[in-house]
């Protein structure tokens, strides 16, 4: 399926900027969408309801204001991820909040998407859903999303066990009115390509963008970006509860056994919990437990957003 005619506004490259804990904050957001891709965010990283508001408020403002000064190269749309999981209790009051802001994409993850599908389409605006199996992926395509974000192996922050080579070409056969998103390693401008050859309609990245400028990530989370590579990445479900890719350096500063996942002996450091707002130790899983995907070894810098784009493109054109 094309992409929705919604989604191609002021696209440079067909890539989502995914929507991270804690390091998509408005700057990354709003400078993936000038640069010319579809910048999102956990509408949990916003800490209030209230902040929220602000947020939502202020990239369509900030959106608007660019486009009225670029009338000839527009910013991509934006988008929001809604956790869908029962404990996300703040669930009702976010999805008010997207009724009233109306983003063009809304990303519903860990869970059923429900109604949200059909509150979406009521103002126009598209819903992908992440799966990591087929299984999932019928149960969003029947709630009737737009497209389906595959969560394949290798993929930074929570990720699926299935090889893209299999997972993209099954999903495009069976859902071929679909959008299909792939999302794991996905690093330059030759992966966006490889993505469409293999079946995809958007490349999904999320750790090229944590190294960059505009990213809400410390400086030892992009040193360990730059530092690691592929066979430093640990596949586990200790940090979470969900299974997911972590930088083995992280978890051994947070005093988790880097081949397995598990708490060291004696260590007073980490704090379990989906996102450790209850732990009591000092090291908190996505905050001082860096996730990251198996692309890494190819992330040697931390430029800007625009500068990173406009190589991308280079090299999805060349």
């Amino acid at each position: 399926m094309p992409i929705a005619s919604s989604l191609q506004k002021g696209l440079k490259v067909p890539v989502i900027a995914a929507p991270m804990f804690i390091v998509s904050g408005l700057e990354l957001v709003t400078a993936t969408c000038k640069a010319g891709v579809i910048g999102t965010f956990p509408t949990l990283n916003a800490r209030s309801i209230e902040d929220l508001d602000t947020w939502m408020a202020t990239i369509k403002a900030d959106l608007a204001d660019y486009d009225a000064a670029n009338p000839e190269s527009p910013s991509a749309v934006w988008g929001v991820n809604l956790i869908v999981h029962k404990s996300n209790t703040r669930l009702q009051e976010d999805i008010e909040l997207v009724l009233k802001h109306q983003p063009p994409l809304v990303i519903t993850s860990v869970g059923h998407p429900g109604d949200i599908v059909e509150k979406v389409h009521a103002y126009g605006g598209q819903v992908y859903h992440d799966v990591i199996h087929m299984y999932h992926a019928g149960k969003a395509a029947s709630a009737g999303v737009d497209g389906i974000i595959a969560v394949c192996s290798g993929a930074g922050g929570h990720a699926g066990k299935l090889n893209p080579f299999a997972f993209i070409p099954e999903l495009r056969a069976t859902y071929p009115e679909l959008s299909i998103i792939l999302s794991g390693t996905l690093s330059n401008g030759a992966h966006i390509k490889a993505a469409e050859i293999l079946g995809a309609d958007f490349a999904y990245m999320g750790t090229r963008f944590i190294a960059t400028k505009e990213a809400n990530a410390d400086e030892d989370y992009h040193r360990q970006i730059h530092e690691n590579g592929s066979s430093d990445i640990i596949y586990t479900n200790k940090v979470s509860g969900i299974w997911g890719n972590f930088i083995k350096e992280s978890l051994e500063m947070a005093g988790l056994d880097p081949e397995t996942g598990d708490p060291l002996k004696d260590s007073p450091n980490f704090a379990p919990s989906q996102e450790n707002s209850r732990g009591g130790g000092t090291k908190k899983a996505w905050k001082s437990i860096y996730s990251a995907g198996q692309g890494i070894a190819l992330i040697e810098d931390s430029p800007t957003v625009k500068d990173l784009i406009e190589q991308m493109a280079a090299e999805y054109n060349a």
